[in-house]
């Protein structure tokens, strides 16, 4: 039984990962003009900011749809 939550658990983060990763690559294609991973390497602190917004509205979105 506890092996089985546990389990789920992982299965969960797993998906969640995965999740999280797709969504940011569907972003970037739907945002050509902007080159985060360039920006980034330029030390554009805005465009972290922006991103970890983004990181952690779909995080929410995901976490909340799998419990």
């Amino acid at each position: 039984m506890e092996w089985t939550i546990i389990g789920l658990n992982v299965l969960y983060a797993v998906i969640g990962v995965i999740l999280m990763f797709l969504s940011y690559k569907i972003f970037d294609l739907l945002s050509p003009e902007i080159n985060f991973e360039v920006e980034l390497k330029k030390g554009n602190i805005a465009v972290a900011i922006f991103i970890a917004a983004i990181f952690i509205a779909i995080a929410l979105i995901i976490g909340g749809s799998l419990n």
